[in-house]
């Protein structure tokens, strides 16, 4: 029986050591002129891709400014002929007083 079960023993652990997996290299091959210059051209692909979508954001900023600044003195403009208008409409009622006081 000890025999037996020395056997058995034997087995189980001359079993797991050929059935593990024999240790593989993680070297990888170089890489070749090829994949560098492409690896290459496509990372100045994406930086020139990012720097397009910050040149853009700058350009937006600016647009808006310029818009704003417009909308703003457009604004003024109205505002100020609408107070040319309050002005001469006073104006033309003080003047109705005055014609109405004297009659």
């Amino acid at each position: 029986m000890n025999k037996l079960i020395a056997a058995l023993i034997a087995t189980v652990f001359a079993g797991a050591a050929f059935a593990q997996a024999p240790a593989t290299t993680t070297t990888t091959a170089p890489a070749t002129k090829a994949e560098v210059k492409a690896d290459a051209k496509a990372d100045k692909a994406d930086a020139k891709a990012d720097e397009k979508v910050v040149k853009a954001k700058a350009e937006e900023t600016a647009t808006d400014a310029k818009a704003d600044a417009k909308a703003q003195k457009t604004h003024a403009k109205a505002h100020a002929k609408a107070e040319k208008k309050i002005a001469s409409a006073e104006k033309d009622m003080k003047k109705a007083d005055a014609d109405a006081a004297q009659k």
